[in-house]
């Protein structure tokens, strides 16, 4: 690889904290590399619904109705999509109730509060400047 390629691979790595890629081409963790395991979990964590349902849940636990109803636009196969995902990535706790008729409630995990601590502002500063972006197209 020419040294130039390196450097600005170096770059990007130092950016976001990546140890940087080796120069002898052996794979190291790098959200810049196509094949980084951190490529699928920035997948589901900034989809436009992953992004939604964690910011929902970050003050209190919902129901799974409470979601739906909460989230506008989104639909049932989409927010039980998003929550098996958010689910198998360790971010939301699913608690099912053994009662009739059931009751799951749907809260973050320790990560996903703290995932949840990072998006807050991301969607604060969106909404805030969504009109001139949109506006000024």
């Amino acid at each position: 690889m020419p040294p130039a390629e390196l450097a600005v691979r170096d770059r990007l790595a130092r950016l976001v904290g990546d140890p940087a890629p080796t120069s002898d081409g052996a794979t190291a963790p790098n959200v810049f590399a196509a094949g980084c395991a951190s490529r699928v979990v920035l997948d589901h964590v900034s989809s436009k619904w992953g992004v939604l349902v964690i910011v929902a849940l970050a003050e209190t636990s919902l129901r799974w109705g409470e979601l739906r109803r909460g989230i506008e636009g989104i639909s049932e196969k989409m927010l039980a999509q998003t929550l098996r995902i958010l689910e198998a990535d360790g971010l939301v706790h699913r608690a099912a109730q053994p009662t009739i008729p059931p009751r799951v409630d749907y809260s973050l995990t320790e990560r996903g509060q703290e995932l949840a601590g990072h998006l807050i502002p991301l969607v604060r500063w969106v909404g805030s400047n969504a009109g001139d972006i949109m506006g000024g197209r």
